[in-house]
């Protein structure tokens, strides 16, 4: 069975009816914007209705702000959970950019105002914004290009695990205490006791020596240790204690 398409004039009807019950006077096409309602002592409400969400609906729908503070956009209610962190991540968008939120659902022609214009105060997270300076604190260098994928991006943790790992495998089989004084990572025997990436083997109290994944990867990070151990030198940061 073909899918039916989705007209934005489907979105009309039950937007006016909801204005209209609030008591304004709605007309749709007025100039170029799609629907605006008026109501006496009320700055006007200009809604721009499309069959999904889009860059270019938001950018028209900041035009329309040189017009009205109230700007809604429309767009049809989705299903599942793709559609749901489609609306949840708008959301989060139109607040930001000041624009009220509207959603119909066409089977029923339901309506829901998911957010009003308003002007964005934003919320900055203190423990985010710890955990990135933290983070930057600790990594040695600046090992990765920006705009990099996330996947196989040298971490601060993972440099003071290469850190671990190269001592153990010039000295062999260590206490943890003694990794942490040489490395000056005072959490050494938590990254190797965590064994995030399999690396270190536990054979005795405190005493830790590489396995063979540990091997292996002294050899296959050779070039990067090499860099980082010369980076440490020059680069000399005070200790913090780094999750994966």
């Amino acid at each position: 069975m073909a899918k039916t398409r989705i007209r934005e004039t489907d979105l009309y009807l039950p937007v006016k009816r909801t204005l209209e019950g609030q008591g304004y006077t709605v007309k749709g096409e007025i100039g170029a914007v799609d629907v605006v309602a008026v109501r006496d002592g009320d700055e006007p409400v200009i809604v721009e209705l499309k069959a999904g969400f889009s860059l270019s609906l938001f950018h028209q729908a900041i035009q329309r702000q040189a017009i009205s503070d109230a700007v809604y956009i429309a767009v049809p209610r989705g299903a599942g959970r793709a559609s749901l962190k489609a609306l949840a991540d708008a959301k989060a968008l139109c607040r930001r950019l000041g624009l009220g939120l509207i959603t119909v659902r066409l089977s029923d022609g339901f309506v829901e105002i998911h957010c009003d214009p308003a002007p964005y105060k934003p919320r900055q997270s203190k423990p985010r914004k710890t955990r990135l300076l933290r983070e930057f604190a600790r990594l040695v260098g600046d090992p990765n290009n920006g705009g990099s994928t996330r996947r196989n991006l040298i971490t601060a943790y993972r440099q003071e695990v290469l850190v671990c790992l190269r001592m153990l495998n010039e000295q062999g089989p260590t206490k943890a205490a003694e990794v942490a004084k040489q490395t000056r990572i005072a959490h050494a025997r938590r990254l190797m006791a965590d064994n995030h990436y399999g690396w270190f083997e536990r054979i005795g109290t405190g005493i830790y020596a590489l396995g063979p994944k540990g091997v292996k990867a002294a050899a296959d990070y050779a070039a990067e240790i090499e860099t980082l151990a010369a980076s440490r030198i020059a680069d000399s940061t005070p200790d913090m204690t780094i999750a994966p």
